[in-house]
């Protein structure tokens, strides 16, 4: 090679190189635009990144980044989500996502998630100016507005998260053109309209979220050409119509959510061994399904959760279930299944939560449950199981820590045994049964100590609250309502401080024959009780002014006693109450003008007393009915007839 082709190879060499630095120096003037009128867009970022967006290299600003070959930016990453050294922080943007974006036309991502102040609506162009786009990230913005059709037009589109923004109109009948799309998640906006059968074209889809719209109409019935489908969830819209048969095809399927719709008929999956047999979880319930389980259930051998509550559907719990061996939650409440449980239920070894409520469940139980030792919870309420007596293998169970046998014929004393059961009781119900008896004086120790949720209510329960209840200081439900106890309620508001303001937050002792202790209400450690009802008692006395500690307060139900003298001014600090119910006593005097205070209040009823004089006139006692007010001669004003003018002689 001669000296002069050698010079002009290094000259050509250095000539590229400075203009490779030059372009990575300067960003391209489409791109440089396109950057600066979006930061001009936000008047609020708490990350500090656009404000470092300074100079003409764009390519070296954070979230920005740019094709080494081209110079063209190439993805904008601005999640709210950003990890640091010490720990994960999330920032804010306020402000308008400008149309300015499409002039990136090189652009390939563009994530701006979770920035919940950012508003405006997608341009309706961007599929005919961002031909490169493969990730379209804007999740949990303040989005509004349709989705373009002109969204279809992004060929090399693989993932399109719209989420937790306010998109309503129709879904795009052209996303069905997007032949490279694997995700595509659409949830909890305000979209209309039914599921374009173009859906059915998306043959590289993996994950379909559009949970938590308003679509209707049927799901498309070739749904099952989407043969690399592993997770669906078309949950809380209003479809309707059968289940199609075709979403037996969806071979990789592992998560299917089609639940709170409208969908009826049967359920005509899985027709053979073969198919589904990667499906974990599967969510069918508040639908009006109907026919039975198929047998072939037993076939989804991979099923983990599992729930078809709150349909109509009938028949027998297949036997075929116990080969589910995978199985953690089983969900059949709310439906009209008959006959037993199956014995082969017992084979279950993972299970750890159960519940057939609410159906035509007859006895007796097998005993193979008793080998059901990783369960957690089980429900067999309001079944046909007239079981008589607590099965004394309920206690032997080693992991069991929440019982519900409501309504399930249960007669006699509470067994002593359940104070000693293996595992700590954490919720029990034996509401609506026929214990006799007292509540036992054990209650509070042992395996009882833990409680948080106890509904004894409606049965024939006879004795005083015992002492013992004090020592549950986890307890945040507590149901006696519907017995006949008597004596005082002081106890209950006597529990010991677990938590700032108490455990209890639902407290129900009503239809029973307390006499006194209402006047520990917010004198003891319960401060955070949200729903208190005392009515259909014999209560007497005043109506204690230290309820107003009760700042948590929601409703309230001290009707149908015999409490008197004036309705106290302290009622009127209760900021959240929504719910107040005195009828049915003896309260006199005026109704407070403070008690206009109570802006939040939904439902009064002070009917049946000896009120007397005007109510007090504005939101919300005028707004009341009149019923809310009879049955007291002496009151009037607005609802209520006008009052007689006062003439003074």
């Amino acid at each position: 090679m001669t000296i002069e082709l050698l010079w002009v190879v290094l000259i050509t060499i250095l000539t590229f190189g400075e203009a490779n630095t030059r372009l990575k120096e300067v960003c391209n003037p489409s791109d440089l635009k396109g950057l600066t009128i979006f930061k001009s867009g936000i008047h609020v970022d708490t990350s500090g990144r656009l404000a470092k967006w300074v100079g003409g290299n764009c390519c070296n600003w954070e979230g920005i980044s740019c094709d080494n070959r081209t110079g063209r930016v190439a993805e904008i990453n601005l999640s709210a989500f950003i990890s640091s050294d010490d720990s994960p922080f999330q920032a804010q943007m306020e402000g308008l996502f400008s149309s300015s974006i499409t002039l990136l036309a090189s652009l390939q991502v563009l994530d701006l998630g979770g920035l919940s102040g950012l508003s405006g609506t997608l341009p309706k162009s961007i599929g005919f100016h961002l031909p490169e786009l493969r990730r379209l990230v804007l999740y949990g913005n303040n989005l509004s507005g349709a989705i373009p059709e002109s969204i279809g037009k992004l060929s090399k589109l693989e993932e399109l998260v719209l989420p937790e923004n306010k998109f309503s109109g129709l879904l795009p009948s052209s996303l069905g053109s997007l032949k490279n799309l694997k995700r595509l998640s659409l949830y909890s906006n305000r979209l209309l309209g039914s599921m374009p059968d173009s859906f059915t074209n998306l043959t590289s889809l993996v994950y379909l979220d559009l949970h938590d719209n308003s679509l209707t109409g049927h799901i498309p019935q070739r749904i099952g050409q989407l043969q690399v489908l592993e997770e669906l969830d078309l949950s809380s819209n209003f479809l309707a119509g059968n289940l199609p048969p075709s979403l037996a095809n969806l071979t990789s399927i592992s998560v299917m959510c089609l639940d709170t719709n409208y969908l009826e008929g049967p359920i005509p999956f899985p027709s053979s061994s073969a198919q589904m047999s990667s499906l974990r979880l599967l969510r069918l319930h508040t639908n009006h399904l109907t026919g039975k389980i198929p047998p072939t259930f037993g076939d989804l051998v991979s099923l983990q959760r599992f729930s078809l509550a709150n349909n109509k559907l009938e028949g027998a719990i297949p036997a075929s279930f116990g080969n589910l061996s995978a199985l953690g939650e089983l969900y059949l409440n709310g439906n009209q299944f008959s006959g037993q449980i199956p014995k082969s239920v017992g084979q279950l070894s993972q299970l750890i939560l159960f519940n057939v409520s609410h159906n035509m469940i007859q006895g007796p139980l097998p005993s193979e449950m008793s080998s059901l030792q990783n369960i957690q919870a089980l429900d067999l309420s309001f079944n046909l199981l007239s079981l008589t007596s607590i099965p004394k293998w309920l206690v032997e169970l080693p992991s069991l820590s929440r019982i519900y046998l409501a309504g399930c014929g249960i007669q006699g004393n509470i067994p002593v045994f359940l104070r000693s059961t293996l595992s700590p009781i954490q919720e029990l119900d034996l509401s609506a049964n026929n214990l006799t008896g007292s509540i036992p004086t054990w209650l509070g120790v042992g395996s009882l100590a833990q409680l948080y949720l106890l509904n004894l209510s409606r049965n024939s329960l006879v004795s005083k609250i015992p002492y013992s209840v004090t020592n549950l200081h986890d307890l945040g439900v507590l149901d006696l309502h519907g017995n006949k106890l008597s004596g005082s309620m002081s106890r209950v508001f006597e529990i010991g401080q677990g938590f700032p303001d108490g455990s209890l937050t639902y407290l129900d002792l009503s239809d029973n024959k307390f006499s006194s202790g209402m006047e520990q209400i917010g004198v003891g450690a319960q401060r955070g009780i949200q729903l208190l009802n005392l009515s259909n008692n014999i209560l007497h006395g005043r109506f204690p002014t230290s309820i107003e500690r009760l700042k948590l307060l929601q409703s309230l139900d001290l009707s149908s006693n015999k409490l008197g003298f004036n309705l106290p001014e302290a009622v009127a600090n209760l900021s959240m109450l929504e719910t107040l119910k005195l009828e049915k006593n003896r309260f006199a005097g005026k109704i407070p003008n403070e008690f206009l205070k109570l802006r939040k209040l939904k439902q009064l009823d002070l009917s049946d007393n000896l009120l007397v004089g005007e109510i007090p006139v504005g939101k919300p006692l005028s707004d009341f009915p009149q019923s809310s007010y009879s049955g007291n001669r002496g009151l009037c004003g607005k609802p209520l007839p006008p009052c007689k003018p006062t003439w003074f002689g």
